[in-house]
């Protein structure tokens, strides 16, 4: 099994597309108002809006991309007009984190884990 793709609600998918593009994704399906999906830059994951006429209560949706140029990736999406919430900081779970909103309140998560993502120094033993 492989995850495939991820999908977030959205109040108006004409104003989240530009946002993500401006991100980096690259927009292969667009079904508006509806549904819109992208390729992410690297891999073969695929993220989606999907509309929605309320978005989920609480602290909502938490979506991780990881980046190995995490730093200057962070400086690009600032240029392209993103506010970071975060910046780039090491974690005390070995990796290096930045944190952002979508226009709809969807956490997003700007990281490098490297080795540490799939092999932790606390991973279990199988």
């Amino acid at each position: 099994m492989n995850l495939n793709q991820i999908t977030v609600p959205s109040l108006d998918l004409a104003k989240s597309i530009p946002f993500y593009e401006k991100l980096g994704l690259k927009l292969i399906v667009k079904s508006l108002p509806h549904y819109a999906r992208f390729e992410c830059p690297n891999g073969s994951a695929t993220f989606s809006i999907h509309e929605t006429k309320e978005l989920p209560k609480g602290e909502g949706i938490y979506v991780y991309f990881e980046c190995e140029d995490l730093d200057e990736q962070v400086e690009r999406i600032k240029k392209a007009g993103i506010e970071i919430e975060q910046e780039p900081r090491d974690q005390a779970w070995l990796w290096r984190e930045a944190r952002l909103k979508d226009l709809d309140g969807n956490q997003l998560i700007l990281f490098y884990g490297g080795e540490n993502r799939l092999n932790p120094p606390w991973r279990l033993k199988h």
